[in-house]
């Protein structure tokens, strides 16, 4: 039985990144082999164990054989005949694809050491084609190591396997995950810009695939194009450290502009309500968190509006704040100004220019917590029906005391 440390533990290490987890194979070994020596299997699919003491994962090697479309479509074949040459076979990326024995002494028979130090994503071999979560996940280490480039013949290698409907066959959870894991990459537009290369885009995401080419007034966009838009807000909002339900709303904050006939081009009248009906369809479709979605919704209704702050008057700026909910939830503030600055950023020209909307926005907010609904409440003199009205106009006056507020 030998024992080998695989996969993106030894990429990273060569890269000199910090390494976060091992992932371990093991050969010439049997399931029994493993529990007997204390390791609590886990995998449903295939052989895996986590180890006694560490709780690392140990993978007996292992072969697979397309069965079916999809992701799932897969015979899996372990034995302790099974080398490490053929486990690594499997692998998707070369760099993915090297592995260090006992002694240190790194094994790459793929040639991944040379891809990764060209910044080539490169498929391992013909097994690549029969997983199509693999061009997600191709996608994701492109917005991960943003100065690689994708090799010409797994750039077409993957238009091949869309072609030929294997990416129709993914499922939400999968698409999801890799979604989710790209956009908290630290450049996540080049993600999108491998999956538009390839056609899987149009077919997962159609509704953010359709912003390419539809204009927006050029005074306010100079980029013009919506597609590039919301590539340099996500962006923006990736080199600000925003949460995953941040970026979500950003990449879905102008989803209804790609519904907008085109003689009205490049104004989008009313795509605050298109955004929020496709941004509910594709988070029903990919079942998308709870959080991710609350948050797309409010940016996609209100942003526009939360961009005019400054020029609000007290009632109106008030209603938007109860509206948003964010005297109950005080953190919900934060993230809905780090999705409108970046929607603001994110425009060509814009990236150092001021967004004193947020000041307002936080001074209007404050000031609206300052007010004691309990005594309000207890000092109404009309119908209970009436107290919410009540506490509204003391939110209205204490806002109207903020230097700059009018009406």
């Amino acid at each position: 039985m030998k024992v080998y440390r695989v996969g993106g533990s030894v990429r990273d290490e060569l890269l000199g990144l910090p390494v976060q987890d091992h992932d371990w194979v093991v050969v010439g070994a049997t399931p029994d082999m493993l529990i007997e020596r204390g390791f609590q299997p886990v995998g449903r699919d295939f052989p895996v164990f986590l180890h006694p003491v560490t709780h690392e994962e140990y993978a007996l090697a292992r072969t697979e054989r397309k069965t079916a479309p999809g992701y799932r479509g897969f015979a899996v074949h372990y034995a302790p005949d099974v080398t490490l040459e053929d486990d690594l076979l499997r692998r998707d990326l070369t760099i993915n694809a090297m592995a260090r024995d006992a002694d240190g002494a790194l094994i790459d028979p793929h040639g991944g050491l040379a891809d990764l130090r060209a910044g080539v994503l490169r498929h391992v071999g013909a097994a690549f084609a029969e997983d199509p979560v693999r061009i997600l996940r191709l996608a994701r280490f492109a917005a991960r190591f943003d100065r690689f480039t994708v090799a010409p013949e797994t750039a077409a290698l993957m238009r091949r396997m869309v072609e030929h409907g294997e990416a129709d066959a993914l499922v939400a959870e999968r698409v999801w995950q890799e979604l989710a894991r790209g956009l908290m990459e630290r450049h996540p537009s080049r993600m999108f810009a491998v999956l538009r290369d390839c056609g899987a885009l149009a077919r997962i995401l159609p509704e953010v695939d359709r912003l390419w080419g539809v204009p927006q007034p050029p005074g306010p966009h100079p980029e013009i194009d919506t597609g590039v838009h919301t590539m340099m807000a996500l962006d923006h909002a990736a080199a600000t450290q925003a949460a995953l339900a941040v970026r979500f709303a950003v990449l879905t904050h102008d989803l209804g502009k790609g519904t907008t006939p085109p003689e009205q081009w490049p104004r989008h009248h009313g795509h605050e309500g298109r955004s929020a009906a496709l941004i509910e369809a594709l988070c029903e479709r990919l079942r998308a968190p709870g959080e991710c979605r609350e948050l797309a919704l409010l940016v996609a209704r209100e942003h526009e509006l939360m961009h005019r702050a400054l020029e609000l008057r007290a009632a109106t700026l008030t209603r938007l704040l109860e509206r948003l909910d964010v005297l109950r939830k005080p953190r919900r503030l934060d993230d809905l100004i780090a999705a409108c600055e970046a929607d603001w950023r994110g425009r060509l020209g814009f990236a150092e220019r001021p967004w004193p909307q947020a000041g307002r926005l936080r001074q209007a907010a404050q000031a609206m917590r300052s007010v004691d609904a309990g005594a309000v409440a207890a000092a109404h003199a009309g119908p209970a029906s009436g107290i919410r009205d009540a506490v509204h106009a003391a939110r209205v006056a204490a806002v109207r005391t903020v230097p700059g507020i009018g009406g």
